[in-house]
């Protein structure tokens, strides 16, 4: 039955998700309260107090608890911020334990490059659904690379027993390279399929960002050139109106001048 209602380790609990947002505020949190309530007592003492001596002395002691409670609270926040830190690398390292998903992504936005971000942030708002599509292959550029660290470092593991078996001229250090060549040419090929889902996964968001720019730049030729075809038509009505204007002054003149040597 346990086993039935435990969350799976490869994905995200609500538990999670609470813990995130709680380390995400506390190193704020615990300068504020470092810093704030015992200069704040001491600042009350010294509005209530009746000699110059005592106020002197408590706005001394406000600020040196001002200073004091500051520093430490640095010092909580930066211990809490290293543990945050770690915190978040274990816990990409569970989701990424069975594959990243597109609704995981945004926990690997460390990992993403300023342009993936950028391109990103932009499609979210022009094109959500070209977003949903470069999400999902972000996940496997993501997932991709992840194998290939993994696969490079256990190669480097199996080259050092390697090393260290072929020290040793013995039958049984022989049949161990024969195991240890064999792990490294599986970790090799892993290594080789990786690479060639993450040139895809790369190729791909590049079809996504061509994409993405394409429709951007068509929808705003097609706004330049819908207001310049209806100024295009309005501009015989502009003229056909001016040129009324004109014969109506030149009429309204002419009648001005008749009038006037019938006088």
């Amino acid at each position: 039955m346990t086993s039935l209602t435990r969350q799976p380790s490869g994905k995200l609990s609500s538990k999670d998700t609470k813990t995130a947002a709680l380390l995400k505020y506390t190193p704020w949190i615990a300068v504020l309260l470092t810093s704030i309530p015992v200069p704040l007592v001491w600042l009350v003492f010294f509005v209530l107090s009746t000699t110059t001596e005592s106020a002197a002395i408590y706005l001394l002691l406000a600020g040196l608890s001002l200073a004091i409670g500051f520093a430490l609270g640095l010092v909580i926040a930066a211990i809490l911020l290293v543990y945050r830190k770690n915190w978040l690398s274990k816990l990409r390292d569970r989701l990424a334990s069975d594959g990243i998903t597109a609704s995981e992504v945004v926990w690997f936005r460390s990992e993403l490059t300023s342009a993936e971000r950028k391109s990103l942030a932009e499609m979210e708002q022009s094109n959500p659904l070209l977003a949903d599509a470069y999400l999902e292959t972000l996940a496997n550029r993501l997932t991709a690379s992840r194998i290939m660290a993994r696969s490079r470092k256990e190669m480097l593991k199996v080259e050092r027993h390697i090393n260290r078996a072929r020290i040793v001229r013995t039958a049984e250090s022989e049949a161990l390279q024969k195991d240890l060549e064999e792990d490294h040419k599986r970790l090799k090929a892993v290594y080789s399929q990786a690479t060639e889902h993450l040139n895809q996964a790369k190729t791909r968001l590049q079809v996504i960002e061509t994409t993405a720019n394409r429709k951007l730049t068509q929808g705003e030729t097609d706004q330049m050139m819908q207001r310049l075809g209806s100024a295009q038509d309005q501009l015989p009505l502009v003229l056909e109106i001016a040129q009324l204007e004109q014969q109506i002054l030149r009429e309204g003149a002419s009648t001005d001048k008749a009038l006037g040597t019938g006088s």
